[in-house]
C-alpha cells in the first residue's frame, strides 16, 4: 500500500529543498520567496530495506522491488489560510489527500533566505499552521452540522464532530479524539486536525548533530517522540555525491548516523503503525507494506484483490528461518514453513506465498 506524506509549513521554511533531497531530484521549486511551490510536487521513493537484498541473494531473484512511499510538497501556508489568504484554498485541498503531515519547522537563522514573519520561531510558526487547520476544520463541521446536512450523517459521525467542534471552540487539540473514537472513524471524518503528524526541525549544517536554540525550544513544547532534526541543505549534499562510499565517509566525518529519509520513513512507519513482508522466489523478491495487525487475506489483497477474494492459506516463514535455512526448499523440510488460515496475523518481516481459488 505505501503512504503518502504531506510536506508543510510557512514559505521559504526549506520544504522544496527537503522534497528535492528525499526524492533524489529537483523536480521542486525551492526559491527565495513566498509561494515558489503553487501545486503540489509528488515524488514516489523506495523505501530502504536490506532485508531485500539478502532475499535476493539467497532467492536469486531476477528483480528486487522495493515497497514505496510517496512525499507531497505541498504550497506554502500564512495566517488566514482558512479564509483564502495566500494559497489557503489549494493548501488546504492538498492536505486532504495525504495519510500523514511532515510539518516542517525553520529552525535556522539566514540573511540570505527571506522569512515570512520577524524573527525566527519554531513554536509560533506550527502554531499558526495548526490554527489554520483547525478553522479549516471548524469551518467544514459547521457546514455538515446544518440541519439539511444532519440526516445525512451517520450517528457515530456526528459525535464525532460534535465533540471536535467543542475541542475546537475551546481551544483544545483535537488529538484528544484519538482516546475516544476508533481510527477508523476518525479517518472516515477527513478532518485534518486528527491526522498523524511528524515534526522536522529543519537546521543549519553546523546544528545536525545537536540541534540549535531553536530545535531545543520546539522539543520542549512539544517532546521528541514525533520530531526529528533534519539538514535539508545537508541531505542535499548526500544526494549528490553518487558513490555509497563517499556518502558513508561524508556522514561519519559529521557524526551523522543514517540520513533524514531512513529517519522519516521509521517515524512514519510507527506512526502510521505500518509493517514489512516480503514476497520471494526465482523471478522477483519484493517488499510490501501493510498495517500492524494485518489478517493474512488482507495481506494477499495488497498483491492482488482476487488473491484475498479467493484466499485458501498462506505458506509462512519468519526472515530468521528464511535465512537460516536458506530458503524455501529448507524451511520446509526442517519444519520452519507453516500453513496459515484466514485468522493468521501477518509478521513484520514474514515471507508469504499465498494459495487461492480462481
Amino acid at each position: 500500500m505505501g503512504f503518502k506524506c504531506g510536506i508543510v509549513g510557512l514559505p521559504n521554511v526549506g520544504k522544496s529543498t527537503l522534497f528535492n533531497a528525499l526524492t533524489n531530484s529537483s523536480k521542486a521549486q525551492a526559491e527565495n520567496f513566498p509561494f515558489c511551490t503553487i501545486d503540489p510536487n509528488i515524488g514516489l521513493v523506495p523505501v530502504p530495506d536490506e532485508r531485500l537484498d539478502k532475499l535476493l541473494s539467497i532467492s536469486k531473484s531476477k528483480k528486487k522491488i522495493h515497497t514505496t512511499i510517496s512525499f507531497v510538497d505541498i504550497a506554502g501556508l500564512v495566517k488566514g489560510a482558512s479564509k483564502g489568504e495566500g494559497l489557503g484554498n489549494k493548501f488546504l485541498s492538498h492536505i486532504r489527500e495525504v495519510d500523514a503531515i511532515i510539518h516542517m519547522i525553520r529552525c535556522f537563522d539566514s540573511d540570505n533566505i527571506q522569512n515570512v514573519n520577524p524573527n525566527v520561531d519554531p513554536v509560533r510558526d506550527l502554531e499558526i499552521i495548526e490554527t489554520e487547520i483547525k478553522l479549516a476544520d471548524l469551518e467544514s463541521i459547521q457546514k455538515r452540522l446544518e440541519r439539511k446536512n444532519r440526516k445525512n450523517i451517520e450517528e457515530q459521525q456526528l459525535k464525532i464532530l460534535e465533540e471536535a467542534m467543542e475541542l475546537i471552540n475551546n481551544d483544545k487539540n483535537l488529538q484528544i479524539l484519538e482516546d475516544v473514537f476508533e481510527k477508523k472513524d476518525l479517518k472516515q471524518c477527513g478532518l485534518l486536525s486528527t491526522k498523524p503528524k511528524l515534526y522536522v526541525c529543519n537546521v543549519d549544517e553546523q546544528s545536525i548533530e545537536k540541534g540549535n536554540k531553536y530545535s531545543e525550544r520546539f522539543i520542549d513544547r512539544f517532546g521528541e517522540k514525533n520530531t526529528l532534526i533534519i539538514s535539508a541543505e545537508i541531505e542535499t549534499q548526500i544526494n549528490q555525491l553518487k558513490d555509497e562510499d563517499e556518502k558513508k565517509n561524508y556522514m561519519k566525518m559529521i557524526n551523522m548516523k543514517e540520513t533524514g529519509l531512513n529517519s522519516l520513513i521509521k517515524k512514519g512507519y510507527d506512526l502510521l503503525c505500518l509493517e514489512t513482508f516480503f514476497t520471494s522466489g526465482p523471478e522477483e523478491s519484493r517488499a510490501w507494506t501493510i498495517t500492524k495487525n494485518c489478517t493474512a487475506p488482507k495481506a494477499a489483497g495488497e498483491i492482488h484483490s482476487d488473491f484475498e477474494k479467493g484466499f485458501i492459506r498462506a505458506e509462512t516463514v519468519s526472515y530468521e528461518d528464511f535465512l537460516e535455512n536458506y530458503g524455501w526448499v529448507k524451511s520446509k523440510e526442517s519444519g520452519k514453513m507453516r500453513l496459515e488460515g484466514k485468522d493468521y496475523i501477518v509478521r513484520d518481516g514474514d515471507i508469504l506465498n499465498f494459495r487461492f481459488n480462481t
